[in-house]
C-alpha cells in the first residue's frame, strides 16, 4: 500500500494538470506498478514485477552455453472469496439460536436496504417479514427456513475460516473548549481534501476512493497522521468539534469509529465517522510487540492502554506511527447504536462490520466463532450493518459488542477464528 502511493506520488508530481477522471486513473495506474510485470522492447528481458531489472541472457552464437532465463514474471491473479450454497444443517448452534433477538436488527436491515441498488430482491422478503411475531422465535426460524437459503462464504484459497474482532462504543471526557485538561482536538472533515471515488471512473473499483490535497497545481496524497499533529499548532483547514482529555482513548475512539464525549456539566456528545485522510492502517499493538515493549498475549487495547500511560513521552511518536487518521462529525444524541455504513443503528451483540465487496451490506449473516480469549462457542445470527477500514476480505467480521466499559472489555480482547454463512432470497443468489 505504501509502495503504491509513492508510486501515484511520482506520477503525479510529474504533470501539472488533471481532470479528475484522468487523475483516478493514473493514481489506480501508480498503485498497479509495483505488481505489473513490465514488457520491454522486443529481445530485452523483462524485469522482475517488483521494479527490480535482471540481465539479458547471452544471444550471440559464439557465446559460450547460456545460462538458462526463468520465465518471464506472471501476474499474480488475485482469486475473489465466493458464496457457496449450504444447508441449514451446516450451521453450528441454528437450533439453539434466539433468533427473535436478531429480528429487530434484521428490520432495520429491510429499512436500510430500502433504495439500495439490490433492494429489489430483497423487497418480497422485507414485505413478508411484517406479518411475522418476532417474539415467537419457531416463527422466526420458520421464516428464515422457508424465505431463505444459506451461503457459505468461502475464500479465494480455499479458507473457509477467517478473522474474527470486535468493536464497541466508546465513551470518553472532553470539552467544547481546548484546556490545560481537554488539549486533543477532534476534527471534522477538512476542507482542502480532495475524494475521488474510484467506481465513478472503474465499476470494479466499487467502494474504493482516494484521498489527496491541493500544493499549487499539483495533487499529492492527503496528510498523514504525524503531518496533521505537527499543523495543528498552525491555521487548520476545518472544524475542532471537541477536545478530549485522554490522547490514547482518543486514538481508539478513531479505530472504533464512533463513540460519546461526556462535558464538564455531565451531558453527553455524540460523534460518528465521517471521513479517513487515505492512509492504510498500521497495528500500534503489532509494533509494541515486534519492539519487544509487549508480548504477543498482551497486545489487546487494554495492554496497549496500560503501556501508554507508563510510557508518556513515547506515546505521539507510538500513535505517529499508525498513518490512518478518522475524522468526525457530530450525530444526534438518539436512544440506540450508533449508525453504521448501512444507515441503520447498529444492535449490540447482532451487528457486525463485514467488507461489502464480498458480503451484501444488510444481509443476515450465520457467525461460528468463539467467545473473547476462549473456546467457549459463539453461534449467532447477525446482520452485517457496518463496514470498517480493516475489514477486509471474505471470512472477515467486526462483531459490535454495545456501549460502554464493559462492552469495550469485550471488544478488546477478541481475535477469534470464525465461519460465515450468507442468508440469502433466491432472488439474491449468487450466479
Amino acid at each position: 500500500m505504501q509502495k503504491s502511493q509513492s508510486s501515484a506520488t511520482r506520477l503525479l508530481r510529474s504533470s501539472s494538470r488533471f481532470s479528475i477522471p484522468l487523475l483516478a486513473g493514473l493514481l489506480l495506474l501508480g498503485g498497479c506498478a509495483g505488481s505489473m510485470p513490465w514488457e520491454g522492447p522486443q529481445g530485452q528481458e523483462p524485469g522482475t514485477g517488483t521494479g527490480e531489472s535482471r540481465a539479458a541472457c547471452p544471444v550471440c552464437p559464439a557465446c559460450p552455453p547460456a545460462p538458462v532465463c526463468p520465465a518471464p514474471t506472471q501476474p499474480v491473479v488475485e482469486v475473489p472469496p465466493r458464496l457457496e450454497a449450504g444447508s441449514w444443517a451446516d450451521l453450528p448452534g441454528w437450533q439453539q439460536d434466539n433468533l427473535g433477538a436478531a429480528w429487530g436488527a434484521f428490520l432495520e436491515s429491510c429499512r436500510g436496504i430500502a433504495g439500495k441498488p439490490h433492494a429489489p430482491a430483497w423487497a418480497g422478503v422485507c414485505s413478508q417479514a411484517k406479518a411475522v411475531d418476532g417474539q415467537d422465535n419457531e416463527a422466526v426460524r420458520r421464516f428464515f427456513e422457508t424465505r431463505l437459503s444459506p451461503y457459505a462464504v468461502v475464500e479465494g484459497d480455499g479458507r473457509r475460516e477467517g478473522m474474527v474482532t470486535g468493536y464497541y462504543e466508546p465513551l470518553i471526557l472532553g470539552s467544547r473548549r481546548k484546556d490545560a485538561a481537554n488539549a486533543t482536538p477532534v476534527l471534522g472533515v477538512p476542507q482542502d481534501m480532495l475524494t475521488i471515488e474510484l467506481g465513478e471512473v472503474y465499476p470494479d473499483l466499487k467502494h474504493r476512493r482516494l484521498r489527496g490535497r491541493l500544493e499549487g497545481n499539483k495533487v499529492l496524497p492527503y496528510w498523514s497522521r504525524a503531518e496533521i499533529d505537527a499543523r495543528l499548532g498552525g491555521r487548520w483547514p476545518g472544524k475542532t468539534l471537541l477536545w478530549v482529555q485522554d490522547p490514547v482513548e482518543f486514538f481508539f475512539l478513531q479505530v472504533q469509529g464512533s463513540g460519546r464525549v461526556q462535558l464538564p456539566d455531565g451531558s453527553r456528545v455524540r460523534i460518528g465517522y465521517a471521513d479517513q485522510n487515505g492512509h492504510p492502517y498500521q497495528s500500534i499493538g503489532r509494533l509494541l510487540v515486534e519492539r519487544g515493549a509487549l508480548k504477543l498475549e498482551e497486545a489487546s487495547m487494554q495492554g496497549i492502554q496500560a503501556w501508554a500511560r507508563a510510557n508518556p513521552g513515547q506515546l505521539q511518536a507510538l500513535l505517529n506511527s499508525n498513518p490512518s487518521y478518522v475524522f468526525f462529525r457530530e450525530l444526534p444524541n438518539t436512544e440506540g447504536g450508533p449508525i453504521g455504513a448501512l444507515g441503520v443503528p447498529l444492535t449490540p451483540e447482532r451487528s457486525i462490520a463485514i467488507d461489502p465487496r464480498h458480503i451484501p451490506l444488510g444481509a443476515p449473516v450465520w457467525l461460528a466463532t468463539t467467545r473473547p480469549n476462549s473456546n467457549q462457542p459463539l453461534n449467532r445470527l447477525m446482520l452485517a450493518q457496518d463496514t470498517g477500514g480493516a475489514i477486509k476480505g471474505g471470512v472477515r467480521a467486526d462483531f459490535f459488542w454495545g456501549f460502554g466499559k464493559e462492552a469495550g472489555e469485550q471488544a478488546g480482547r477478541m481475535k477469534q477464528r470464525g465461519r460465515m454463512w450468507v442468508l440469502l432470497p433466491p432472488e439474491a443468489a449468487p450466479k
